[in-house]
């Protein structure tokens, strides 16, 4: 099992090294997370372990809980943001009680400190006409890639799949007959969500006919090509939606994350369940998705300030 090791330049109380190592070990057996992830834990590690060495720390054991309000601090100095703290404070806590799992600290030094308070900022949506510009953009006159291109755009709204998922999906993971899509998320944890009957369709479509195309005699699991048959990334999903913003005329950062937050936002509108909803977006916490229960509260006050004469 390789993991990515700690950058040379930064300077670590001895044995941490060999800690940190055996800490993301842990992240991918244990807790199946994936490589983006074990690299954000370890870059705020590494940052959390070039502050442990200002405070002469020479064993981890010795870990108490001024050295991570310290951490906190030095993190603010630092001009990172009070969300980049907080999640740097979760990954020192994960740390923590790995160490006391180990043995090598008796106490947990991170288990009393509070996380700083966070502003959570709306995530931006779009209302449905702006949603019917996006998916009605490709056209098959000017795209050479519209038929792949709106299968995609109707799939992300009906789904609200991160990005990454649905580059990732295959040919086997959409039922037909069922009405399903089966999606593979963070931390390779498996989730099934419904699919609305014309974002299937247009995937028929494209799956019937372009795609084949695409393929060029050849084979591939992966459902969504490029034009050389290859497997889309993550990168290519993100191009192919702001080409169709800007053929919408949308305003703001619309991308395919705002397609998965209006997902989100249209269901509880209509009276779904907190509980679906989060299993459908593949949420490990409620509160993540609680999000979009202000954002629905926020939009009725907008709409009531706007048409009712006292709003």
């Amino acid at each position: 099992m390789t993991t990515a090791s700690p950058t040379r330049d930064v300077s670590l109380p001895p044995e941490a090294a060999g800690r940190l190592r055996e800490f993301l070990d842990y992240l991918q057996s244990e807790c199946g997370l994936s490589t983006n992830t074990r690299q954000a834990y370890r870059r705020d590690l590494q940052h959390f372990f070039k502050h442990l060495v200002t405070t002469k720390l020479r064993r981890l054991e010795d870990l108490a809980p001024a050295h991570v309000e310290g951490f906190l601090r030095y993190a603010r100095s630092q001009g990172l943001a009070v969300s980049s703290v907080a999640r740097a404070l979760a990954t020192v806590r994960t740390f923590c009680r790995f160490l006391v799992g180990e043995g090598i600290c008796k106490a947990d030094p991170a288990a009393l400190i509070d996380s700083p308070k966070q502003w959570h900022r709306l995530p931006t949506i779009l209302d449905h006409d702006g949603v019917m510009k996006l998916l009605n953009s490709p056209d098959e006159l000017h795209d050479t890639h519209a038929p792949r291109d709106q299968a995609i755009l109707k799939l992300l709204y009906a789904t609200g799949m991160r990005a990454s998922e649905i580059a990732h999906l295959k040919t086997i993971d959409v039922n037909f007959n069922l009405g399903i899509v089966r999606v593979l998320g963070k931390g390779n944890k498996e989730r099934i969500i419904p699919a609305a009957t014309d974002a299937l369709d247009a995937v028929g479509q494209y799956s019937a006919h372009y795609r084949k195309a695409l393929l060029k005699n050849a084979e591939s699991a992966w459902l969504f090509l490029s034009r050389t048959g290859r497997q889309l990334a993550r990168e290519d999903i993100f191009r192919i939606v702001r080409k169709y913003v800007r053929r919408a005329s949308l305003r703001g950062n619309v991308t395919p994350h705002t397609l998965r937050h209006s997902f989100a936002t249209q269901l509880l509108s209509r009276g779904a369940d907190l509980r679906s909803v989060q299993e459908m977006l593949g949420h490990v916490d409620i509160a993540t998705t609680q999000i979009y229960t202000h954002v629905d509260a926020a939009r009725l006050k907008a709409i009531h300030k706007k048409f009712h004469p006292r709003g």
